[in-house]
């Protein structure tokens, strides 16, 4: 009956075997796995594959060949600009001039100026300022530690309860375009 590896008892690992091995193993690259095609350099992707794969040592030894004329550049080469030349980078538009505007061209765009803010009442402001004054109130009594009393605490949330319902009671209801909407787009 064959023994389980849940009941065998665990080997101990001679650790200075291991390490002896690995420095013995240093530097020395692994064999490829059966199958395995062989690594192929830059040189040789413009190569035909049947050609690349060939198992076994070249018959023939190739001739060097005449380099042409006009060499061509490596695959995987690239570019190098020289110093104070411009490269593709560089490349800026030139600014359009009046000349070149012809009649078709509209030209420039430029936004007309927004009107002006609507000036707000006396209510607005004292109504704004409960709504933002009543929690920096709290905010400064608790950080200075203050004794929060009945009435520093009425000030401070009914401040901002209270000019918070000001400013939504004083709300618009509704534009005066609202009586038609199926009017579509206004030109």
């Amino acid at each position: 009956m064959a023994e389980h590896d849940a009941d065998r008892e665990p080997q101990p690992i001679d650790e200075d075997a291991a390490w002896a091995a690995i420095v013995a193993g240093y530097g020395e690259e692994p064999a490829d796995p059966p199958g395995a095609k062989p690594f192929k350099s830059v040189e040789g992707l413009a190569v035909l594959e049947s050609e690349r794969n060939r198992s076994g040592p070249d018959p023939e030894p190739a001739a060097p060949e005449k380099e042409p004329e006009d060499p061509k550049p490596a695959l995987g080469g690239s570019v190098v600009f020289a110093p104070g030349v411009g490269g593709p980078r560089d490349y800026q538009v030139a600014e359009p001039q009046e000349d070149d505007l012809d009649d078709g061209d509209e030209g420039h765009f430029v936004p007309p100026e927004p009107p002006p803010l609507p000036e707000s009442d006396v209510t607005a402001k004292f109504a704004w300022l409960a709504v933002v004054g009543g929690p920096v109130l709290m905010l400064v009594a608790v950080l200075l530690q203050w004794d929060m009393t009945w009435w520093l605490t009425t000030i401070c949330i009914g401040g901002f309860l209270g000019g918070f319902a000001t400013l939504v009671a004083r709300m618009r209801h509704g534009d005066e375009e609202d009586d038609d909407p199926g009017r579509g787009a206004v030109v």
